[in-house]
C-alpha cells in the first residue's frame, strides 16, 4: 500500500483527511502514484501535473525518504521504502517570494 501526503488545499479539494492509501501493481513511479491518485480523486487532475504535458506544475514539489525528487523522472522507480508503505509520498506545495 503507497501512503500519499497531499498539502492541506488538495486534501479539502479531494475532501480527505490526512494520507491517501493506494494499492499499485506493477513498477511504482511518480507517474503511477500521480496517474492514480488523479483516477481516485478526479477532481485532482490538473493540480498536480499539467494536463496535456502531464509535467510537474511549478510550485509543488515531491518526496519521500528525506529527498527532493521533483526533478527525477516521472518514469523512474520511488524509493523501496515508499513501495512498501514505510516511507509516504509527499507531494509539497512550494512557497515562493521576497
Amino acid at each position: 500500500m503507497i501512503r500519499v501526503v497531499l498539502p492541506a488545499h488538495l486534501r479539502t479539494l479531494a475532501k480527505v483527511d490526512g494520507e491517501v492509501s493506494l494499492d499499485l501493481s506493477g513498477e511504482v513511479t511518480q507517474a503511477a502514484i500521480l496517474t492514480a491518485i488523479e483516477q481516485r480523486y478526479p477532481m485532482l487532475a490538473g493540480t498536480i501535473r499539467d494536463h496535456g504535458t502531464l509535467k510537474r506544475r511549478p510550485f509543488i514539489r515531491f518526496f519521500a525518504c528525506g529527498e527532493d525528487l521533483s526533478h527525477e523522472s516521472p518514469d523512474s522507480p520511488v524509493p523501496e521504502q515508499v513501495v512498501k508503505g514505510t516511507e509516504p509520498f509527499m507531494v509539497v506545495g512550494a512557497i515562493a517570494g521576497g
